[in-house]
């Protein structure tokens, strides 16, 4: 276990791009994410917050992300704790404990780019900004962006992102997107 180890810190002490990993990562998005990243349970909880937030500005958007990054610690917040507290991130809680360590978070956005549901918080609420959310909601049905393997802030862990498009089944048109990190030494 301790030369694994060893090996991934070598392995991440220099930058990697997504492009080593992307098989990798598309296996697991296949096999682990693709069959329950558009559940009904996400999809509605996706449309409720659309409609919620749907007279939304750049500029409220902007002042929710700087409110939620300055209040990271303080999980009962106003604007933190309905992401973390419902049932849907209740299921990706127990999907990520049920991973055995492969999934190190997941996180669910809006149309906006604001998180709906998470299994942890997130260093920001607003995604939007980010090639999570620009390269899958922002592309349409069907797309999907990994990301370059990296720490990441929020779960202080090496990890690769897969991040799609959710989509309403009904018309077939993007709502939102979900992020899933996936442990990095998971991938070798």
């Amino acid at each position: 276990m301790r030369l694994v180890s060893t090996l991934v810190g070598l392995l991440l002490a220099t930058p990697v791009l997504a492009d080593e990993f992307t098989p990798a990562l598309q296996s697991y998005m296949d096999s682990e994410i693709s069959h329950w990243s558009n559940s009904p349970e996400i999809v509605a909880a996706i449309k409720a917050q659309n409609a919620a937030n749907s007279g939304l500005d750049q500029a409220r958007i902007d002042e929710m992300d700087k409110d939620w990054r300055a209040n990271v610690g303080n999980a009962s917040h106003a604007l933190i704790a309905p992401v973390l507290d419902n049932p849907v991130s209740d299921g990706l809680r127990a999907r990520v404990e049920a991973s055995g360590g492969a999934m190190t978070e997941v996180f669910v956005m809006d149309e906006h780019g604001l998180n709906v549901a998470a299994s942890a918080v997130t260093s920001d609420m607003w995604q939007g900004d980010e090639a999570k959310f620009q390269d899958t909601f922002g592309k349409g049905a069907g797309s999907v962006h990994f990301s370059e393997v990296e720490l990441d802030e929020s779960t202080q862990r090496y990890q690769g992102q897969i991040s799609v498009t959710v989509i309403d089944p009904d018309t077939g048109a993007p709502i939102g997107a979900i992020t899933v990190g996936v442990d990095a030494e998971s991938l070798l």
